[in-house]
Formats: C-alpha cells, sequence, structure tokens
C-alpha cells in the first residue's frame, strides 16, 4: 500500500538533507514564518510532505531572485498582496533577461571581434558612443549589431 502525503514525517535534519541544506536554513525560514512543522510530544520538529513542498517552493523563488519576504507573500495565503509583489518580479526577471540578453551578445562580439581589445572595436565604441558623450545612461541592448563592423 502507497502511503498518503499525511504519513510522511521527517525530522529536521532527514528534510535538510533531502534538499541539501543546513538545519539552520529550515529554522531559519522557520523564524521568518516561511515554515511552519508540526511537533512531537518532545517538542521536536515534524516535517511532512507539505513541508516539503513548501521547501521546494522557497528554493526555487530564491534560484529566481526572490527575497525571503516575497517569497513568504508568496506562500502566505493570509497575505495581502500576492499579485502585486508576483507582477514586481516579474518585471524584475524581465530585467535581468534584458542584461543577460545585452551581456550574452557583447560575449558573441567579443568572441567574434577580430580586435584584440574590445574597446577598440569601431563597432562596439558605435554601440556605447552615447553613453560615453553623455547623451545616455545605461549600456543599450547591443542589437543590430553586424558581424561587418568588426
Amino acid at each position: 500500500m502507497k502511503s498518503s502525503r499525511h504519513d510522511i514525517r521527517w525530522s529536521i535534519g532527514d528534510l535538510a538533507e533531502r534538499f541539501d541544506l543546513e538545519t539552520h536554513v529550515l529554522r531559519h525560514w522557520e523564524d521568518k514564518g516561511l515554515l511552519r512543522p508540526e511537533r512531537d510530544g518532545a517538542g521536536r520538529r515534524v516535517y511532512g510532505e507539505d513541508d516539503a513542498y513548501r521547501v521546494a517552493t522557497i528554493l526555487a523563488s530564491k534560484a529566481s531572485g526572490m527575497s525571503l519576504e516575497q517569497i513568504r507573500t508568496l506562500v502566505d495565503a493570509s497575505t495581502e498582496g500576492r499579485r502585486d509583489a508576483l507582477k514586481a518580479h516579474l518585471a524584475e526577471l524581465d530585467r535581468r533577461q534584458a542584461d543577460l540578453e545585452r551581456s550574452r551578445h557583447l560575449t558573441a562580439h567579443a568572441l567574434e571581434c577580430r580586435a584584440h581589445d574590445i574597446t577598440t572595436c569601431p563597432g562596439f565604441q558605435a554601440h556605447v558612443a552615447d553613453i560615453v558623450d553623455g547623451t545616455r545612461r545605461g549600456l543599450p541592448l547591443l542589437a543590430g549589431h553586424s558581424p561587418g563592423h568588426r
């Protein structure tokens, strides 16, 4: 007979090991309101399968760049502002994705560029000239740079 979700019971050490974490991490997340393990008769933490899914959600959310406060909003059904927090996180992910695309394009250009010093490449210089001359701030997306500018 297969066990049900409610039959699984892990100690803090067992759950931490399952996710390759130190036990103090689970205690910290409990202090922050992210986990609410049951207690046995001796007061020891006892985790079930629902707790394991919560830990997996916390880890996946942290990997995506969410703060513990944002994650608490995500996993706490009673917290207001869940949709706003998720919208803000999506906007941040979009910004990070654009940064990664910009970095990838620059790296690919540098790999193919004949210039030994990328800063001397006329094609690269053309893409950052507006920053250098002060008419723009930040690094614009380098899309549209043709290999002929090497």
